[in-house]
């Protein structure tokens, strides 16, 4: 006899998009970003203006978004991202798109 199918049904929470529902950075992913305005190449930094590191899915999801890429790797800590920013990160801080 056959088994009635059921629903697939998932209590896992969909992925987020990339800076949010609008394809806008959030608060975070965009201090972090234009930090990356004045510098050598666009490179980012590591750490906030406390000292504290940057959060990896804060860097993740710029990838993800094309804010930023991976520069180098860094041999000392080769879990750690070095990343610069992109042409589209720089229009999206200075509201060339998605404003």
């Amino acid at each position: 006899m056959p088994v009635p199918s059921q629903p697939a049904t998932s209590h896992a929470r969909p992925p987020a998009r990339p800076g949010g529902r609008s394809g806008k950075p959030s608060k975070a992913q965009r201090l972090w970003l234009a930090r990356g305005l004045d510098q050598p190449g666009g490179k980012l930094p590591l750490f906030d203006n406390n000292g504290t590191r940057v959060s990896r899915r804060t860097v993740e999801a710029c990838m993800a978004a094309g804010w930023c890429v991976p520069w180098f790797d860094n041999p000392t800590k080769p879990d750690w991202l070095v990343c610069r920013l992109t042409e589209a990160g720089r229009r999206i801080l200075l509201g060339g798109e998605g404003q």
